[in-house]
């Protein structure tokens, strides 16, 4: 008897999946992720957490932040916030500032009306807190202006001015850019709202999250 062309084959039942494979490809499928994730903030992005107030207003105490790792930070520029083991501050962990100025440029600083000048040029500083009065000579600490930053350092200030150990200090003064770890890219979780000595004064305004400026 002749098969007829026009009837289907008998379907043969699809081989089943061993037990536990879905839950293992989604186990493995977890790790790949995970091993990514870690050589992304291992190699190309920090989280730190700020520690003090001398980036008040632009940070709070307890602000964590999301770095671009020196590894891809190597351009540093006037404006840009940077995370830096300094020497002075060795024992308590890297800290956190804005660069004023790179090698080559020249700061100065009147004291008395609270304006700094990069190569003669009066700064628009919106982000700080007050204008710059403290100049540390009260504590023999202070820097002879004007001041010419090293080729290969920067000078770097906090946004909270008169409460904040920077380069105005004579212990800490032009930083060298190997003491860099990287580029404040934005607050990822907010402290507790604080004034500009540190006490808390607020809840966490979550909507500070977001790109640092």
């Amino acid at each position: 008897m002749l098969q007829d062309d026009n009837k289907p084959a008998e379907q043969q039942p699809e081989p089943k999946a061993p037990k536990g494979y879905e839950a293992f490809s989604m186990l493995q499928d977890l790790v790949y992720m995970l091993s990514i994730i870690t050589i992304l903030f291992v190699f190309f992005f920090r989280l730190v957490g700020v520690d003090g107030s001398s980036m008040y207003p632009t940070f709070v105490d307890k602000d964590y932040l999301v770095l671009e790792s020196n590894v891809l930070y190597r351009n540093i520029e006037a404006g840009d916030i940077v995370v830096m083991n300094v020497p002075y501050f060795e024992s308590e962990g890297p800290i956190v500032k804005r660069v004023i100025a790179t090698g080559g440029q020249t700061v100065d600083i009147d004291f008395d009306s609270g304006e700094v000048y990069v190569d003669g040029v009066r700064l628009d500083e919106p982000y700080t807190f007050e204008p710059t009065y403290e100049s540390y000579a009260a504590y023999g600490m202070s820097l002879d202006y004007p001041v010419t930053v090293p080729e290969g350092s920067i000078f770097v200030m906090g946004d909270n001015r008169n409460h904040s150990a920077d380069s105005r200090f004579a212990l800490v003064g032009c930083v060298d850019e190997s003491c860099v770890l990287g580029k404040v890219l934005l607050i990822l979780f907010p402290g507790k709202q604080t004034d500009q000595y540190g006490t808390v004064t607020g809840g966490r305004q979550f909507s500070r999250i977001g790109a640092a400026e």
